[in-house]
C-alpha cells in the first residue's frame, strides 16, 4: 500500500490540516506574538503528534504569509507594520472589485437558478448581521471568526472557487496584520467596521457602484484604526480615537 493513498496518509493530512487551523487561530487571536519564534519540535510536543505533520502544517502557513520560515531557527510570526496593511489592501480591493464586476454581470442564471442565489444572499447577509454584532460590541476576535466566513461565502457566490481562495489567505494575512496593531486597545466597542449588511444590500442591487463605495470606506476605516489616517466622524470629519 503506498504511502499516499492509504488511512495513514488520509490521517496525517487530516492532523496536519487541523494543526494548521489551530495555530492560524493562535496567530488571529494575538496569542503568538509578533516576532515570536518556535520549532516543529516544540509545536510537536505542544500537540503531543509526530513532527511530519507539523512541519508540514508550518510549511503551509509559511507559505499563505502567516509565519515567517528561517531556515536555521525554525519559523516565527513575522512583524507587520501599517504601511504592510497599506499594500494588503490595496491587493484585496483589486480581487474583490473584479469579483463585484463579475456578479453584476452574470447571465448564466436560469429561471431555476435565481430562487437558490436569493436563498445564498440571504445566508450571507444572516452572516454579515452576526459579524456586525461582533464588531459593535467590539468583540475582536469573534468579529475575525464571523468577517472572515462572511466574505468566503460572498465569494462562494462569485463560482471561481480559486478566486476565492485567493481573497480568503489576503483576508486572513490582512487580519494578522490588523490583529497585531489593535490586541493592545482596551475597548473596541464602536470603533470597528461593522458594513457588512449595507455590502450585501448594495450588491442584492447589483448597484457596484456603491458596493464599492463601501469597500472602500471599509478600506479606510482599516487604515485609521492603525494610524494610517485620522479616524473621520460620520460627516467625514476628523475625530477623536475613542469615538
Amino acid at each position: 500500500m503506498s504511502g499516499s493513498s492509504g488511512p495513514g496518509a488520509v490521517t496525517r493530512s487530516t492532523l496536519r490540516q487541523q494543526i494548521a487551523d489551530a495555530l492560524r487561530d493562535e496567530v488571529l487571536a494575538g496569542r503568538l506574538k509578533p516576532g515570536q519564534e518556535f520549532t516543529v519540535k516544540e509545536i510537536a510536543e505542544q500537540y503531543g503528534v509526530s513532527a511530519t505533520p507539523v512541519r508540514e502544517a508550518l510549511v503551509d502557513l509559511s507559505a499563505q504569509g502567516l509565519l515567517d520560515a528561517d531556515q536555521h531557527r525554525g519559523f516565527r510570526v513575522p512583524q507587520y507594520s501599517p504601511e504592510d496593511l497599506r499594500g494588503m489592501l490595496e491587493a484585496r480591493s483589486l480581487v474583490t472589485e473584479g469579483i463585484f464586476r463579475a456578479l453584476a454581470q452574470r447571465t448564466d442564471l436560469d429561471a431555476s437558478a435565481v430562487p437558490r442565489m436569493v436563498e445564498a444572499i440571504a445566508a450571507v447577509r444572516r452572516r454579515g448581521e452576526e459579524a456586525q454584532r461582533a464588531a459593535l460590541a467590539g468583540d475582536l476576535t469573534v468579529l475575525v471568526g464571523y468577517d472572515l466566513r462572511f466574505w468566503r461565502e460572498l465569494s462562494n457566490l462569485f463560482g471561481n472557487r480559486y478566486i476565492g481562495d485567493f481573497l480568503h489567505r489576503l483576508r486572513v494575512q490582512t487580519w494578522v496584520c490588523t490583529v497585531q496593531h489593535l490586541r493592545h486597545a482596551t475597548d473596541l466597542r464602536g470603533r470597528l467596521w461593522a458594513g457588512h449588511a449595507d455590502l450585501v444590500d448594495a450588491l442584492s442591487r447589483l448597484d457596484t457602484k456603491e458596493a464599492h463605495a463601501i469597500v472602500v470606506s471599509y478600506n479606510r476605516h482599516a487604515m485609521a484604526l492603525v494610524g494610517l489616517l485620522p479616524p473621520r466622524g460620520p460627516g467625514g470629519a476628523p475625530q477623536g480615537p475613542g469615538q
